[in-house]
């Protein structure tokens, strides 16, 4: 089985209030789409095998840069991987579909990251795709929910009003990457193509879509270390973290 992996990396950083993509901020010195493109390309599978194809989705405006910042890295890992830089769709679901379409036919297991993970541990990676060779056709990483959980309803200017609890004991929050096997995921974007190009109706992620399809997916444990920049809070988080500020 060969596997790829498509990493989204075509989100504007305006969340983190900055001008620029969030895939080419840097932590640690080092652009978000860097750390992420490293951790996949050093993960090894129980079998010994790693990503023998690197499909990134980015800004079409930024194109070149991104191919020459994750091109330093294939080159890094001085491996025969396929790189391959795309431009992304107007939301994540249609980015990734993108990205299948670069695929090489020998590929049979597809890894979906965001970069705005960059700092998932290469044994997470691997964990996702020994299960998918272990017969799931789609795995994610979680984590328990820590938190109370309610379900609430529409309310009005002064807050909104507790419709239950939700019990947490069977809640995780769901990581990147996920694993699949091609045909699942690609018969998945398939079936949910015509909703993708909105954000109110696309895909969050593309276990959601799978999972409309009707196919079970499988959650193996996660790391929190694969957490999420979203805010200007987490990218000092993420920096505190890397250079040991907070150690």
């Amino acid at each position: 089985m060969t596997i790829a992996a498509v990493l989204t990396a075509a989100g504007s950083g305006s969340r983190l209030g900055l001008d620029l993509p969030k895939a080419v901020v840097p932590v640690a010195g080092e652009p978000l789409v860097v750390h992420a493109a490293r951790a996949l390309l050093a993960a090894r599978a129980a079998d010994g095998s790693a990503v023998s194809q690197l499909v990134v989705t980015a800004p079409a405006a930024h194109l070149d840069e991104v191919a020459a910042l994750v091109g330093g890295v294939v080159d890094a890992a001085a491996s025969d991987v396929r790189l391959d830089v795309v431009g992304g769709g107007r939301t994540r679901q249609e980015s990734v579909a993108v990205g299948l379409a670069e695929l090489v036919d020998e590929v049979d297991v597809v890894l979906v990251h965001d970069a705005a993970r960059p700092f998932v541990p290469p044994e997470l990676v691997a964990r996702v795709v020994d299960a998918v060779r272990a017969g799931h056709p789609a795995v994610v990483p979680g984590l328990p929910v820590v938190d109370t959980v309610k379900r609430v309803g529409h309310g009005d200017a002064t807050g909104r009003p507790v419709r239950e609890t939700v019990p947490r004991a069977d809640l995780v929050a769901v990581q990147t990457p996920q694993g699949f096997a091609r045909d699942v995921l690609e018969r998945a974007h398939a079936v949910g193509s015509g909703l993708g190009s909105h954000e109110a109706t696309a895909a969050s992620d593309d276990a959601g879509l799978v999972e409309a399809a009707g196919v079970p997916v499988w959650v193996v444990p996660g790391d929190e270390r694969a957490a999420k920049v979203t805010t200007a809070r987490d990218l000092l988080v993420a920096h505190a973290l890397t250079t040991g500020a907070l150690a």
